[in-house]
């Protein structure tokens, strides 16, 4: 086993240990999607064209998507919390390996994350939504959220190296909620004037979202549609690709080297 793996390994049972003892924050963090399903499937979906049950299928998919880029705050949270209690000028002075520090974290979260998708499948599954799509169809859809789950903890946890206080980084993350509402995780893009529905289709939760409708059989993709949205598993990927390559590396080499 080399450095790397075996680090890897020991900085991945640290941050679930983390987990384990403050389970409030994660069940609360569990809480919040189901609670928006309840929420936007019962109220939001009564003021729309949409019937209320096609509109909790259309929602469930965007509150996945909404919920996997809620990486970028918690890996921001996470990783400000080490650097700023020395937690990361500690594991600097040890023989371990710079990339299993941020490594550990991202594999953690995405395990976390694995598991608390499915109380809001289920949820979702008695509110009525189906994934109408393939066996295959529907287990692409679960891998491509998990990699863009991936690719935005690696955002947050670069981020979080970044701010200069936990209190910040709160802050921060906190505007992360946005996110969600400039895309059509919620809501379609038809009807947005013409800047903003081109700035809501070139967000990439907005393509991931269209490639879990498409994928689960829940939505078509719309016509007429900016490329990632027009070509939802290319755009998704294509997002996840980049926003790996770059902040990936950042996060390494911020962890590395600190403020240098």
């Amino acid at each position: 086993m080399n450095a790397l793996t075996y680090d890897g390994t020991a900085m991945t049972v640290r941050q679930l240990r983390r987990v384990r003892n403050n389970p409030g924050l994660a069940i609360l963090s569990q809480l919040m999607p189901i609670n928006m399903l309840l929420f936007f499937g019962y109220v939001f979906g009564s003021a729309l064209a949409m019937p209320g049950r096609e509109y909790r299928s259309f929602l469930v998919p965007g509150l996945l998507v909404a919920t996997a880029a809620g990486g970028v705050m918690t890996g921001m949270f996470q990783a400000a919390q080490d650097t700023h209690r020395g937690v990361m000028d500690r594991f600097r002075t040890m023989p371990v390996s710079r990339a299993a520090v941020p490594l550990g974290q991202v594999v953690a979260d995405l395990a976390v994350t694995a598991a608390g998708t499915v109380p809001l499948l289920l949820v979702g599954l008695a509110v009525g939504w189906r994934a109408e799509g393939s066996v295959t169809a529907t287990l692409g859809a679960v891998g491509l959220l998990l990699l863009f789950r991936l690719a935005c903890t690696w955002v947050g946890v670069f981020l979080g190296l970044l701010t200069r206080s936990e209190e910040a980084a709160g802050q921060l993350g906190a505007s992360t909620f946005l996110l969600p509402l400039l895309s059509n995780a919620y809501i379609p893009t038809d009807n947005l004037a013409g800047w903003l529905r081109t700035l809501a289709e070139w967000n990439p939760i907005s393509a991931v979202t269209t490639a879990l409708r498409s994928l689960f059989g829940n939505a078509p993709v719309p016509d007429g549609a900016a490329w990632p949205v027009a070509h939802p598993v290319a755009g998704s990927l294509a997002w996840c690709a980049v926003l790996i390559t770059v902040f990936a590396p950042l996060a390494v080499r911020r962890c590395t080297h600190g403020e240098r």
